[in-house]
C-alpha cells in the first residue's frame, strides 16, 4: 500500500491545478457564448475537418509503418554513431516547425533539390504543396518520435528470448512472428493514436503547406476567420469542433499508449544471431541509411541556406528573437509556479486519476485557447497589449503535460523512499523541497524547462493570432520573410531560431545535469 507522505502540502498543488483549469475553462466558457450555433457548418467548414482527420490517419499511419524497420534495425545494430542518431531522434521534437518547414522546400520544394534531380533527368517535378506536402511534413516530425517509442519496447524485451530463439535456430521471418509481432501489437496503436493527436493540433504546417479550399485544416480555418474575416462566431465554433475531437483522441490515446519512455533509446541493442545474414544487414543498412538521410538532408539545408543568409537578415529579425527569448523565459518561469506544485501533489495523490488535470494542454487546441481569451480580451481592452503575456501563458500550458510526465515519476520515488523520514525529523513544506527533492529532481527539472523553452522559442500559433506588425516573435517574423518571398531572409532567419531553440535546451538541460553531478 502506497504511503500517503505529509512532508508536501497539497494546497499549493490544487491551486496550481485549479488556475491551469481555470484559465483553459474560461477560455471555453467564452467559446461557447461567442458560438452561433444556429448558422451550423457549412461546407468549407466540413471540407476542413475531413482534411483534417484524413491527413492526421495518413500522418500517424505512415509514420508508425516507416518506423519499424528503422527501430528494428537500431535494436539489432551496433555502429560508430549509432548513438548519435538515436539522439538527433529526439531534435524534431524541439525543432521549430517553421524552420523545418523551410528545411522541406529547400530539399521538396518547387526549386529544391530533389526537383532539381529530376529535372536533370528530365522527369517531372513534384509539388509540395497540399495533403501531400502535410504529411510529409507531418511523417518528418513524427517518424522520429515513433522510432524512439519502438526502439525503446523493442529494448524492453528479454534477451533470453532471442538467445533461445538462436539455439533453435529460428528463421529471421519465424523470430518476428514469435518475440517481435506480440510486442508491437501491443506498441503500434498507442504510438499511432498520440501521433495522431500531435497531428490533429498542428497549425504551423497547415498554415505553410495547406492552404486552399481542399487543404485546409480545422485550425487553419480558425486562423483565417479569425484574422481575415474577423468572424469571431465561426471562430468559436470552430475553435469547440477541434475541443471535441482533438480532446477526445487525446485522452483515447493516453488510455491506450504504451507505458514506455520516450527519453531512452541508447542502450546496447541484444545480441540477434537472427541478424547475422547478409540479406538482413542489407535490409538494416538501408533502413538506418534512408532514415537518417530524411532525418539529416531537411536540417542540413537549413544550415547550409541559413548561413548566406545571415549576410541579408533585416535587423527586424534580431529584434523578434529578442522578444521571443522574453516569451520562452517567461515560458519557463510559469511552468516551474504550475507544474512543480502539481506533480507534488499528483506524486502523493491516493487516485492517479488526479494527473488528468495536466493533461487539458493536450486536450485544448493552442488556437482554441487563445480565441477564447482574445473574445474575453477584446471588450475590455486592445487584445495586441496582450499578445506576448498570452503568448507565453499558453506555451506553458502546453507543455505543462510532458513536464508532469517527465517530474511525477522521480518525485513519487523520492517522497517514498524519503517521506517517513522527512516526517520524523519534522522536514515539511519548503525545507522538504529545498533540501531532498529539488537536489534529486534537478535533472528532470532542467529538462523540462529546456524542453518548454525550446518549444516556446518555435511556436506559431497564439501569437499568429493577436499579433500586430512590428511586435511579432521570430518564427512570426519568418513566416511574414516567406510570404513576402524573402527566402534568403527567411532562411537566415530559420538559422537563428534554430540555433536560439536548441541553445535554450541545452543550457538548461546541461545546467540541471551539472548541479545534479556536483
Amino acid at each position: 500500500m502506497a504511503l500517503r507522505p505529509f512532508a508536501i502540502s497539497t494546497r499549493t498543488g490544487v491551486s496550481a491545478a485549479a488556475l491551469v483549469a481555470l484559465l483553459i475553462l474560461a477560455a471555453l466558457w467564452a467559446v461557447l457564448t461567442r458560438a452561433e450555433y444556429g448558422s451550423g457548418l457549412g461546407p468549407a467548414e466540413w471540407s476542413a475537418i475531413h482534411f483534417t482527420i484524413v491527413q492526421a490517419t495518413l500522418s500517424a499511419g505512415i509514420s508508425t509503418v516507416m518506423a519499424i524497420p528503422v527501430a528494428r534495425a537500431l535494436a539489432r545494430r551496433q555502429f560508430a554513431g549509432r548513438g548519435l542518431l538515436v539522439t538527433l531522434l529526439g531534435a524534431p521534437f524541439i525543432l521549430p516547425v517553421i524552420v523545418a518547414v523551410l528545411g522541406l522546400l529547400a530539399v521538396f520544394g518547387r526549386a529544391g533539390w530533389l526537383n532539381m534531380a529530376l529535372a536533370g533527368l528530365n522527369l517531372p517535378t513534384i509539388s509540395i504543396y497540399g495533403l501531400h506536402g502535410v504529411v510529409l511534413a507531418h511523417v518528418f516530425f513524427n517518424l522520429p518520435l515513433a522510432t524512439r517509442l519502438l526502439l525503446q519496447a523493442w529494448q524492453t524485451l528479454p534477451a533470453e528470448r532471442f538467445r533461445l530463439a538462436g539455439q533453435l535456430d529460428l528463421t529471421p521471418r519465424a523470430v518476428f512472428r514469435a518475440i517481435e509481432w506480440p510486442m508491437l501489437r501491443q506498441t503500434l496503436p498507442g504510438t499511432a493514436a498520440l501521433i495522431f493527436v500531435i497531428c490533429l493540433t498542428s497549425f504551423a504546417v497547415a498554415l505553410t503547406l495547406g492552404g486552399g479550399p481542399r487543404a485546409t485544416t480545422i485550425e487553419l480555418a480558425i486562423y483565417q476567420a479569425f484574422r481575415f474575416d474577423f468572424d469571431l462566431s465561426r471562430a468559436a465554433l470552430l475553435s469547440l469542433v477541434q475541443l471535441v475531437l482533438a480532446g477526445s483522441a487525446a485522452f483515447l490515446a493516453l488510455w491506450i499508449i504504451p507505458n514506455i519512455s520516450i527519453g531512452g533509446g541508447q542502450d546496447r541493442p541484444h545480441q540477434r544471431w537472427d541478424a547475422r545474414g547478409g540479406v538482413q544487414r542489407l535490409v538494416d543498412s538501408i533502413a538506418i541509411t534512408i532514415g537518417a538521410l530524411f532525418l539529416l538532408m531537411p536540417l542540413s539545408a537549413v544550415i547550409i541556406r541559413g548561413l548566406g543568409g545571415l549576410l541579408v537578415t533585416p535587423a527586424s529579425v534580431w529584434q523578434s528573437a529578442v522578444i521571443s527569448i522574453g516569451v520562452a523565459l517567461c515560458s519557463v518561469a510559469v511552468l516551474l509556479l504550475l507544474a512543480l506544485p502539481m506533480a507534488g501533489w499528483i506524486a502523493t495523490a491516493k487516485r492517479g486519476s488526479v494527473e488528468a488535470i495536466g493533461l487539458f494542454g493536450i486536450a485544448a487546441s493552442p488556437l482554441m485557447i487563445g480565441t477564447g481569451w482574445f473574445i474575453l480580451i477584446h471588450p475590455v481592452a486592445d487584445p495586441v497589449l496582450f499578445a506576448l503575456p498570452v503568448t507565453a501563458l499558453v506555451n506553458a500550458l502546453m507543455a505543462l503535460p510532458f513536464a508532469l510526465r517527465i517530474l511525477v515519476p522521480p518525485l513519487r520515488d523520492t517522497v517514498q523512499v524519503y517521506g517517513r523520514l522527512s516526517q520524523a525529523l519534522s522536514l515539511q513544506g519548503w525545507p522538504f523541497w529545498r533540501w531532498v527533492i529539488l537536489p534529486r529532481l534537478r535533472p528532470q527539472i532542467g529538462f523540462a524547462m529546456g524542453l518548454t523553452g525550446a518549444l516556446s522559442m518555435g511556436d506559431l500559433g497564439v501569437i499568429a493570432l493577436f499579433s500586430a506588425q512590428n511586435h511579432t516573435t521570430l518564427p512570426l517574423q519568418m513566416y511574414r520573410l516567406m510570404g513576402s518571398y524573402q527566402i534568403d531572409a527567411a532562411a537566415g532567419a530559420a538559422l537563428i531560431l534554430l540555433a536560439l531553440s536548441l541553445g535554450i535546451f541545452w543550457i538548461f538541460d546541461k545546467a540541471g545535469r551539472a548541479h545534479a553531478q556536483a
